[in-house]
C-alpha cells in the first residue's frame, strides 16, 4: 500500500509540475496549477475504481471501445458525399463518433469475462457436453458436510470457490469473536480438505461484479454467468436463488432426504 500512496503522490507531483511549466490556460501559474491538481486527482479517483475491476472487464472495455470507434470511423469515411459544412450532418458525425465508442466499451466491459482462457478456448473445442459448475458459498463451506459429499464421488462435475467467498472466509477468520474465527478457520480448513481429494476437480474464480455489494447476489450472478449450481445450506439464498432462475443444491434438504424410514416391525 506504501508504493502504492507514493506512486500517486508522484503522479499528481509530475502532473502539476508540468502544468505549471507549460501552462496550457492563459490564467496564469496558480490556475494552472489547480487544474493540474484537480484533474490528477479525477484520474487518480478512476485508477482506484479500476482496481476493483477485473482485468477481463478492462481488456473488454478497451477492445470494445476500439472496435466501436473503427465502425464509427468507417461509416464516417462512408458519409464523404454528404455535406460537411451543414450544422446537422457535423451533428451527426459527431454523435457516431462518441456513441459507437461508448456502446463499445460497455458492451466490452459487460461481457469481458468471455476474455477468460478457459472461456476463450470453449470456443475452440469441439461440441460436447458442457462442464457443470457447482459454486460453493460460505455458509456450505463452514458447515462442512459438503467435504463429507465430495468423498462419496456424489458430486460431479467442477467446484468453484468464488474469491469474494475466499475474501469473506478470510474475514471470518481474522475476526475479533473467537466463535466466528473458529468458524473462519474451519472453513479454510475444509477448503484445504476439498482441494486435496482425489477425483474433485476444484477452481478458484476471480469472477467479480464491483457493482453488486452483497455477497449472496454476486453468487447469483456468477452462477448465471458460468450457468452452474449454487451449493448452500442457506435457506434465504436458496429461495432468491430460486426465484431468479438459478438452481440450487441444498445440503440440508440432501440430509433430510437421506433420512431412513422407520416402519412398524
Amino acid at each position: 500500500m506504501a508504493w502504492f500512496a507514493l506512486g500517486r503522490i508522484l503522479f499528481v507531483a509530475v502532473v502539476a509540475y508540468t502544468a505549471s511549466i507549460l501552462q496550457p490556460f492563459p490564467f496564469g501559474q496558480p490556475a494552472n496549477i489547480g487544474f493540474a491538481l484537480a484533474l490528477a486527482a479525477l484520474v487518480v479517483f478512476f485508477e482506484s475504481r479500476l482496481r476493483e475491476t477485473s482485468i477481463t472487464r478492462v481488456l473488454g472495455a478497451l477492445i470494445g471501445c476500439a472496435i466501436g470507434l473503427t465502425i464509427a470511423h468507417a461509416i464516417v469515411s462512408g458519409l464523404f458525399w454528404a455535406d460537411t459544412g451543414n450544422r446537422r450532418v457535423e451533428f451527426l458525425h459527431s454523435f457516431t463518433l462518441i456513441v459507437l465508442p461508448y456502446l463499445g466499451l460497455v458492451l466490452g466491459a459487460k461481457h469481458g469475462e468471455w476474455l477468460e482462457p478457459a472461456r476463450l478456448l470453449s470456443l475452440f473445442r469441439a461440441s460436447g457436453p458442457q462442464r457443470r459448475y457447482k459454486i460453493l458459498d460460505t455458509s456450505v463451506i463452514i458447515d462442512g458436510r459438503v467435504a463429507d459429499v465430495c468423498e462419496t464421488g456424489f458430486v460431479d462435475g467442477t467446484l468453484v470457490i468464488p474469491q469474494f467467498v475466499l475474501k469473506e472466509l478470510q474475514l471470518v477468520a481474522d475476526s475479533g469473536d473467537s466463535m466466528k474465527r473458529n468458524r473462519g478457520r474451519r472453513g479454510l480448513d475444509i477448503l484445504q480438505r476439498i482441494q486435496k481429494m482425489s477425483g474433485v476437480e476444484v477452481t478458484i474464480s476471480d469472477v467479480d461484479f464491483p457493482e453488486v455489494r452483497e455477497v449472496d447476489l454476486k453468487l447469483i450472478e456468477l452462477a448465471r454467468t458460468l450457468q452452474g449450481k449454487i451449493v448452500t445450506n442457506d435457506f434465504n439464498l436458496n429461495k432468491v436463488a430460486q426465484l431468479r432462475g438459478v438452481e440450487v443444491l441444498n445440503v440440508n434438504e440432501l440430509a433430510n432426504s437421506l433420512k431412513p424410514v422407520v416402519l412398524p416391525g
